[in-house]
């Protein structure tokens, strides 16, 4: 028997609705109507070289908006989709995410990805060519920060030792991690560390090719211990009505992440939330 389909709202952290007042309202709506995670994810900056987000757009960090999302809610899923990993110092990172996952009483899902601006990376003095295997480094260092009392690590971008960091995650051994992406590289990586893919802007023809690749990288890497099940997270590219969803769920989609409107309209998000919630919901 298939699993019942879950869905999740994205993008509350960027745009007209990335105002505290409307997130309160939309994060409690999302709660209510049924839906099992809030999505907030996004680049700390935006290259105006490379940038295929609209200039000026508003968007605040994930990690403090599911903070926030947390504190004005009680049951629903909070996942970084996604947090940009090489990026960010993978220490401090697992800190700030740890300290959502207590706060939140254990709600936490970690997604990541490596980004596709080359700019980006070189404000940053980072090589836009290592972020693959910074990104690889780093979920191993994250995961040894949350699971070891004492950790000790020897890699090529991060080494430590004599160092401790608590609490850890309310979850253990750690929150669940969500890789995105479509490159062969992602696909392995999902495999090889991921409790999830994540895949944005797809149809539902384009999420099977995506799951096929999945399918091929497991046949060729091994997967991590008490991994499971990959679970299969998409955003679709444009509406989503019943029979949209079933196609996702047939194909092996877990959980579908809905884009509410983005125009300001409060009335037009809550009709929105209000209508996944009746139709969809429980219903696929």
């Amino acid at each position: 028997m298939t699993a019942t389909l879950k869905f999740g709202l994205g993008s509350l952290n960027g745009g007209a609705n990335a105002y505290p007042e409307k997130m309160i309202f939309i994060a409690g709506a999302a709660e209510k109507a049924g839906f099992e995670t809030i999505v907030a994810g996004g680049h700390p900056f935006l290259s105006e070289k490379q940038s295929r987000i609209p200039s000026g757009i508003r968007m605040l960090d994930p990690i403090v908006t599911l903070t926030f999302v947390a504190a004005h809610t009680r049951s629903i899923r909070l996942l970084t989709g996604i947090i940009l990993l090489p990026q960010f110092n993978p220490l401090i990172l697992a800190k700030e995410l740890a300290s959502l996952d207590v706060l939140s009483g254990g709600r936490l899902i970690f997604g990541i990805g490596v980004g596709w601006s080359e700019h980006e990376y070189e404000v940053l003095g980072l090589s836009y060519h290592d972020r693959g295997k910074r990104a690889d480094e780093y979920l191993k260092v994250i995961k040894a920060i949350w699971t070891e009392d004492k950790p000790v690590f020897q890699g090529r971008f991060v080494s430590f030792s004599n160092l401790q960091s608590f609490p850890h995650p309310v979850q253990q051994p750690y929150p669940p991690i969500v890789i995105g992406g479509n490159s062969p590289g992602t696909f392995r990586r999902a495999v090889e560390q991921g409790n999830g893919w994540f895949g944005f802007g797809l149809t539902p023809e384009e999420a099977a090719t995506s799951i096929a690749g999945l399918r091929e990288a497991a046949k060729k890497y091994s997967r991590g211990p008490g991994l499971g099940e990959l679970e299969i997270t998409v955003t679709p590219r444009g509406p989503v009505d019943k029979t949209t969803a079933e196609q996702f769920s047939k194909i092996g989609v877990h959980r579908l992440i809905l884009t509410p409107p983005q125009n300001g309209d409060t009335t037009a998000v809550e009709q929105f939330i209000k209508t996944a919630g009746s139709s969809l919901i429980g219903h696929v």
